[in-house]
């Protein structure tokens, strides 16, 4: 039995002749099946039932119940706010607004989450009563933190100069230093005029503060009383002083302002 060449139309007594000539001659393998869509003659070393891909997707249709993933199609349904019809696939959320109405936005709300309806509502504001002016306040209970209870920025203040003084303050060494004697009068009264009764780093004034500033040893005097070489009254000078408002006061106690920039401030006082 003979064999055409289905290219070129040639004869041969066996497949394998034919193969070997369409290869050989031809550059490709010898057809060995038909598209099922266009019919062309194509060769395909595995199970195949067409020549491409085009022929593929014209042949199959991935659409509605075609596709492996169909679960049935879109479900009817009722808008929850204008009641008209639409439909939605089973596989999303279900459906509760039809489309104009979430374009619109029309079933978006604020939520309220005011007073009791905030989710973190602990009860609302406490009364308290001010542990410096002893007023009567109300705080949320988030707000209550640290030591004491104050109204106002003004009587925590007010109670930390008082608490901070003395035993007190944590820099605290025993005390035993005697009442101020010599000069500290005078220095006092012309570093007051000196600064204008005003703090000289943050510049709060008497007005402000509802007295005067403190006045403030740049070299502790207990520094002075110390050393062998020097006495008390050596720190009373108007270069040792500045004046300071009580806020201003305790960072410099706790070492937040230098004693370098205090020296050049109270320089730039007296220079003016």
């Amino acid at each position: 039995m003979t064999e055409r060449c289905p290219t070129c139309g040639e004869t041969f007594d066996s497949r394998r002749g034919l193969g070997v000539h369409h290869s050989a001659v031809h550059d490709r393998l010898l057809p060995n099946r038909e598209c099922a869509a266009c019919g062309a003659a194509f060769h395909s070393g595995h199970e195949r039932k067409y020549c491409s891909d085009d022929c593929r997707d014209e042949a199959v249709s991935f659409a509605g119940e075609h596709n492996p993933n169909w679960d049935g199609g879109r479900t009817a349904t009722e808008c929850e706010r204008c009641g008209a019809s639409f439909r939605y696939y089973p596989s999303e959320k279900p459906g509760l607004y039809c489309a104009e109405c979430v374009e619109n936005e029309q079933w978006r709300h604020d939520r309220d989450i005011s007073g009791r309806n905030n989710p973190r509502w602990n009860g609302g504001p406490v009364e308290l009563d001010c542990d410096n002016c002893g007023d009567t306040f109300d705080r949320y209970r988030g707000n209550i933190e640290g030591e004491g209870a104050f109204c106002s920025r003004d009587c925590q203040y007010d109670w930390l100069s008082e608490a901070f003084t003395g035993d007190g303050h944590p820099n605290w060494l025993g005390g035993g230093m005697p009442n101020y004697r010599g000069d500290w009068r005078a220095v006092r009264r012309e570093a007051l005029e000196r600064d204008d009764r005003t703090c000289v780093v943050c510049g709060a004034d008497a007005g402000e503060l509802g007295r005067n500033p403190d006045v403030h040893h740049i070299v502790p005097v207990r520094a002075y009383a110390e050393a062998p070489e020097h006495g008390r009254e050596d720190a009373h000078v108007l270069g040792n002083v500045v004046y300071l408002c009580p806020s201003c006061h305790r960072r410099t106690e706790f070492g937040k302002i230098p004693r370098d920039r205090l020296r050049e401030l109270a320089g730039t006082a007296e220079g003016e």
